[in-house]
């Protein structure tokens, strides 16, 4: 069922993370976590969050409940308001693919990077900071990262590794040595 919600999601042309639980070190705690918050239901997969919300798993796809969906709102805010969370929040979501990007929605330079990385065959994630619950402090984060550039976005992150903005990543695409970096990270195959 999981294959069948990450392959429909994926025919939309969602670019979605997935995190399988298998094979992830914290997947156990993670998965009685997802259990708990679909109400003790077993198995706790596929469990899809849309914008930070439960929907649910695969009967559910569509037809979560708002006061499910407000009651996981406010636990996820919760973690947020943890000074140390908005930190690790930057440092886990460029970890979680093999290249990350942290745009804005209206930014044409953010354009510019995620255009240029579909074009070459890389499924970044994407993440628009002015679309997040606390993209402004993410946003700061990224700023003090880049030495205080602002603004801090496009932020590209390749293996995890911080390599910059525009300007960087049109730098090594240039000279060449944008897709080895990718190749090394995993972003690429050929």
């Amino acid at each position: 069922m999981c294959h069948a919600v990450t392959s429909l999601l994926s025919d939309m042309g969602v670019n979605a993370a997935v995190h399988e639980l298998d094979r992830d070190p914290r997947g156990r705690e993670m998965e009685r976590e997802l259990e708990g918050m679909l109400g003790g239901r077993v198995p706790a997969v596929p469990a899809l969050f849309i914008g930070s919300n439960l929907v649910g798993g695969t009967n559910r796809v569509g037809h979560g409940t708002a006061p499910r969906r407000r009651a996981c709102a406010h636990a996820q805010e919760r973690r947020y308001l943890n000074p140390q969370h908005k930190m690790d929040r930057v440092a886990k979501l460029a970890s979680e693919r093999a290249v990350v990007v942290f745009t804005k929605s209206n930014c044409c330079m953010c354009h510019t990077v995620t255009s240029l990385l579909s074009d070459m065959g890389v499924n970044a994630a994407v993440h628009e900071l002015d679309r997040e619950p606390r993209g402004r402090e993410m946003e700061k984060e990224l700023a003090r990262m880049l030495g205080g550039r602002v603004p801090a976005v496009p932020a590209v992150f390749i293996g995890g590794d911080l390599v910059g903005g525009t300007n960087r990543v049109m730098a090594l695409h240039l000279a060449g040595e944008l897709v080895p970096m990718l190749k090394s990270a995993g972003a690429l195959w050929l």
